[in-house]
């Protein structure tokens, strides 16, 4: 009977301290991942300078699955349970193919502060997602503060592009979409596997499609190796694709989807800045107002309790 009670308190200890010691380290971690991110509309803009879409999409996923894969064999970790697999599919189809390819193509006749903005909706299609998935309920001031920041990017939006819809813009709302469920259900795996462990999986899982996609891409469209459409490419393969969402899934399963969620409001803004210092982009005098409202819609919700 001794030996039964020492055995049934070691896992409520175990489960209990991350909780409790995590949640200042996985909002760092979560911020980590938003300035990964960030920097991934440049970096395929300088990608798309020396490859085609398809090219681009399709290598940066093999090199991404290839560290990730490195890391899971030097390690050895064990093959997820069964019951895992529907997620990860669920994170490979929104987070490393459906996200990735839509905003490449969306970039081909937009700007990257333009898509930044529209992406800048991510936070809340990824809460509503959660509440439908995971069925997190968050306050009303966290919904309040959440459509007020969604409010500010779409405002944003429209004063850009005169509201006129483009088929970029199109591109972009699809991206919203998968990459929402892809952030969903990678933070909902996160809590049960480490998080370089969910989005490796995910990548490695979609080798048997991105290995000849790939090839095929590479021999139909040109493509030319510059310094900037390499730098292009290994950015989003190894920091967008791979380490950014390692922090990103491991801060979600810290602090909870929906805060985490928000922190992306700052994305588009931190985008805004790399199209001026790294594209030669200009910006309106919109950006600043649009920034002081996401940041402050960003404390609310990061103070607001669900």
């Amino acid at each position: 009977m001794r030996a039964q009670s020492s055995a049934t308190a070691a896992p409520r200890i175990a489960v209990a301290a991350p909780e409790r010691e995590r949640p200042g380290f996985g909002t760092l971690q979560a911020a980590l991942g938003v300035v990964a991110f960030s920097l991934t509309f440049p970096a395929t803009a300088w990608g798309l300078e020396g490859f085609g879409p398809w090219s681009l999409v399709a290598v940066r996923s093999v090199l991404a699955a290839l560290i990730a894969g490195g890391a899971l064999l030097a390690l050895r970790v064990p093959l997820p349970a069964r019951r895992h697999w529907p997620g990860l599919a669920v994170v490979a189809a929104g987070v490393v193919l459906g996200f990735p390819l839509l905003t490449t193509l969306a970039l081909r006749t937009s700007t990257t502060a333009h898509a930044a903005v529209v992406v800048g909706l991510l936070p809340l299609t990824t809460a509503l997602c959660s509440a439908l998935r995971v069925g997190t309920r968050p306050s009303r001031t966290f919904w309040v503060a959440a459509l007020a920041g969604a409010a500010a990017v779409a405002a944003f939006t429209v004063q850009q592009s005169g509201g006129a819809l483009t088929t970029a813009d199109l591109y972009l709302f699809a991206a919203l979409l998968v990459c929402a469920a892809g952030y969903t259900e990678g933070g909902r795996l996160a809590r049960v596997m480490p998080g370089w462990q969910v989005i490796g999986w995910a990548l490695v899982l979609c080798l048997p499609l991105t290995v000849p996609v790939a090839a095929l891409a590479l021999a139909h469209e040109p493509w030319q190796l510059t310094a900037h459409s390499v730098t292009g490419l290994l950015w989003v393969a190894a920091g967008s694709q791979f380490v950014g969402l390692v922090v990103w899934y491991r801060g979600m399963a810290a602090i909870g989807i929906p805060k985490a969620s928000q922190l992306q409001l700052a994305q588009p803004l931190l985008t805004l800045v790399w199209s001026v210092l790294l594209l030669g982009e200009h910006l309106t005098a919109a950006a600043p107002l649009t920034a002081a409202a996401v940041l402050v819609c960003i404390a609310v919700t990061q103070r607001a309790r669900g």
